[in-house]
């Protein structure tokens, strides 16, 4: 069998054998085959896209192509959830842990933040003492005890995910949907776990900029997921505004635990609820609306807050930090935004918002650059809020005063100011399922 039978096939449109997929990746990570050959095959399935059925396996050869977690001797039902990635996205932070408190297992795998992005993992370890790299037992552990952890991934998971996301990121074919959807699916299968929501985001500040597109996206993940035994569901939801209005870590962990006391936000909040919701149904808890009303429940007694706190003290983390958020304290540069005139927030730019939350020291253009864990920005208008002159817009924090001026204007630049109030845009847009798409809005 050789690789330029292969590309030449899938440039033809021809459907590849499981063989000729094996092939492939096999190949690309042992080193066989070339990254110029691995850059053809790319192009020829962002051209000619790939069946359901290719997609499967080509999801399948990369999630065996290094370690694969074994999550059978943690008792019970685990769920995992996946984001698409976003500004403000801090639900893992509440999610979790509600779910964990209604009986619920879940291992959660987290990266960490890249670009306009905040990763789960750099939030956790604004927590002083938190510890994101524990090994396998320990985490099968506090899993098992505890009822959720968060951990960075060990050992040799998905190898060809990491060559091969390399690869199309310097050629040009990141955004093709089997490409994009064995990514992420590859990873969710090998970390594990029985039952698997995505939370797919659209927007300005999500990749599929379209609900038409992230339905599409959702869609082949989730048939993926069901052809490979895991039971799969998404939710479309909203990334045309930052979630909540904190941007950064320590000030999104302090939202979270805000959002576990009650005090949240209310889109953070009902995104929260949702997701745990679809979390609590795959898992066989109840239907959709038992659920939320469960989760809700959760908030308001103080359990979800509770299991957070015993996770965060079980990866080593200060759980005073939990109870008492304020401890976190701020950077020594703050900075007030406010309104030269008065009116409406038209719209948000919200991967520009997440940048300039970025520069402030948030975050990191490359995966070795360190973070400030204070900085950030905290949003008092968003979208569809009224303002006068004067008014507070937002809050910048950063520990170096030359920062601030910068994200300022970054901040300026993506919100869209205006007489007329905008028309509310819908917070979730569907639910996909093996059963289809029921749209919510």
């Amino acid at each position: 069998m050789r690789m330029y039978d292969i590309i030449e096939a899938k440039r033809d449109g021809r459907e590849l054998t499981d063989e000729e997929i094996d092939f492939f990746v096999k190949g690309y990570v042992e080193g066989s085959i070339p990254d110029y050959q691995a850059a053809a095959f790319c192009m020829a399935i962002y051209y000619r896209g790939m069946s359901e059925r290719e997609t499967a396996r080509l999801t399948l050869d990369m999630a065996h192509s290094g370690d694969m977690v074994d999550l059978s001797s943690i008792p019970g039902v685990k769920v995992d959830k996946h984001s698409t990635g976003g500004v403000g996205d801090k639900t893992t932070l509440i999610v979790a842990p509600i779910v964990a408190s209604l009986g619920v297992r879940v291992a959660k795998m987290s990266g960490r933040g890249l670009g306009h992005t905040g990763g789960t993992l750099d939030k956790l370890e604004s927590i002083p003492g938190f510890q994101t790299a524990i090994d396998e037992s320990r985490f099968f552990d506090i899993v098992s005890t505890v009822g959720c952890a968060v951990a960075g991934q060990t050992g040799n998971l998905v190898p060809a995910d990491k060559k091969l996301y390399a690869l199309r990121d310097v050629t040009a074919t990141v955004d093709s949907l089997p490409l994009i959807a064995s990514s992420i699916m590859s990873k969710k299968i090998a970390a594990g776990s029985d039952k698997i929501l995505l939370d797919v985001k659209c927007g300005s500040g999500a990749f599929m900029k379209t609900p038409k597109d992230a339905v599409a996206l959702a869609q082949v993940m989730v048939r993926i997921g069901e052809n490979v035994g895991r039971t799969t569901a998404a939710l479309i939801t909203n990334m045309d505004r930052p979630l909540g209005h904190c941007i950064g870590n320590a000030l999104e962990v302090q939202e979270a635990v805000r959002t576990l006391q009650g005090e949240g936000p209310d889109d953070l909040t009902d995104v929260c609820v949702e997701l745990a919701a679809g979390m609590l149904e795959l898992a066989g808890v109840g239907d959709v609306s038992a659920c939320r009303s469960a989760a809700r429940e959760q908030i308001a007694n103080g359990k979800g807050l509770d299991k957070f706190a015993e996770m965060v003290a079980a990866q080593g983390g200060d759980a005073r930090y939990v109870r008492d958020p304020k401890l976190f304290g701020t950077d020594s540069c703050v900075r007030e935004v406010r309104a030269t005139s008065s009116g409406w927030v038209r719209r948000m730019d919200t991967e520009r918002v997440g940048i300039a939350s970025a520069v402030l020291g948030a975050g990191r253009e490359r995966k070795e650059d360190s973070i400030d864990p204070l900085a950030g920005i905290v949003l008092e208008r968003k979208t569809g809020d009224e303002f006068i002159e004067g008014d507070l817009l937002a809050t910048l924090y950063s520990a170096e005063e030359s920062r601030l001026d910068d994200a300022e204007k970054i901040l300026r630049d993506a919100v869209e100011l205006g007489d007329e109030r905008p028309d509310p845009e819908p917070l979730i847009y569907a639910r996909v399922t093996r059963d289809g798409v029921e749209r919510l809005s």
